[in-house]
């Protein structure tokens, strides 16, 4: 092994995410003499604990607004940290602040830990849109993860050697075509990340869970109704649903490949993919801060089955998981603000 290279072939941007939340923790929390430190304080005294509401997308974070269900806090609407704008608010009642990470685990890390290194965060929920690998799940249905997995976290095998890691590997030669057959870009092992928090070893994890109470919580929910009608014309054949208990995958990937999707879904019975969520959790699990995700299904990955433009699917896609979040919320706002008696 080269001098320099970690154990793990972990991808490049990955690595690169986790070593700036440990270089920069400290700049991303304002220091006492910076000119929002006393705003800062004003909005933790003032309406603390928030419920930290996160998506990286623009037609997400659009979806919110357009609603309704958000209102801005009429003295401190919103603060200007770290490159993000933290929203100042409520929800149903519920003290939130809101922010838009930007794309990739990188950006979606960063912002979580800057929310969370500034403001009183009870914990955090994540809406957005996601790929479809299972074919039981359709455009605008919204998957409650119980749990998600880095699929871009690899150790590049070498071609002449075969030895049978723990997790699952990619065989490029099974994909060659018109044949199967021998490849020299061998096979990749999926490998796990490396999990750090307060006082306990460092845990090497492949399936990071969502916060368990909070699971139980959102097992309420799986009879919501949700959206069914992109636009005035056009409405999907079947009404979209919510789906309870499925596994995801994040990497710094948009999937548009029918071989892959099947692949992980075979290997990992993965059911959506993204280039976020896993980051999310990972922040929250090293800050030890319960956190869930709701993703709507705005594309299949690769499959088969596009009638609408993408803007369209991801519209919708938006609301209908904005749409869970927003009946979640309220269920955690009571059970803090019942705690306090």
């Amino acid at each position: 092994m080269g001098c320099g290279r970690s154990k793990w072939g972990v991808d490049l941007i990955l690595v690169l995410g986790l070593v700036l939340l440990g270089m920069v923790e400290d700049s991303m929390q304002v220091s006492r003499n910076h000119p929002m430190r006393g705003i800062v304080d004003k909005v933790n005294e003032e309406g603390a604990p928030y419920v930290g509401l996160v998506m990286a997308y623009p037609t997400e974070e659009m979806a919110l607004q357009s609603s309704g269900f958000f209102l801005p806090d009429s003295d401190i609407p919103w603060i200007d940290l770290a490159g993000r704008r933290f929203n100042i608010g409520s929800i149903n009642g519920v003290k939130v602040i809101y922010v838009m990470t930007g794309e990739k685990t990188t950006n979606a890390a960063l912002t979580v830990q800057a929310l969370l290194d500034n403001f009183d965060v009870q914990g955090i929920v994540h809406y957005g849109t996601a790929g479809s690998t299972n074919d039981s799940l359709s455009f605008g249905d919204v998957s409650v993860m119980n749990s998600v997995a880095f699929t871009s976290s690899w150790k590049w095998k070498e071609f002449f050697k075969s030895e049978k890691g723990q997790l699952p590997t990619l065989t490029f030669g099974a994909f060659n075509f018109p044949e199967k057959g021998e490849n020299l870009l061998a096979k990749i092992e999926f490998t796990p990340v490396q999990l750090y928090s307060k006082g306990k070893q460092m845990e090497e994890i492949f399936w990071l869970p969502m916060d368990s109470n909070w699971l139980n919580i959102a097992a309420q929910l799986q009879n919501l109704t949700l959206q069914q009608c992109v636009n005035e014309t056009y409405c999907l054949p079947s009404r979209p649903k919510v789906v309870y208990g499925l596994k995801g995958s994040t990497a710094d990937i948009f999937l548009d490949n029918a071989a892959y999707r099947e692949f992980l879904f075979k290997q990992f019975n993965v059911s959506t993919v993204d280039e976020e969520s896993g980051a999310i959790v990972l922040t929250c699990l090293t800050n030890e801060v319960p956190c869930i995700v709701f993703r709507g299904v705005s594309d299949l990955a690769g499959g088969n089955g596009r009638s609408l433009s993408s803007a369209s699917l991801s519209s919708l896609a938006s609301v209908n998981a904005l749409t869970v979040a927003l009946e979640f919320i309220p269920f955690i706002g009571r059970k803090n603000f019942d705690s306090c008696y």
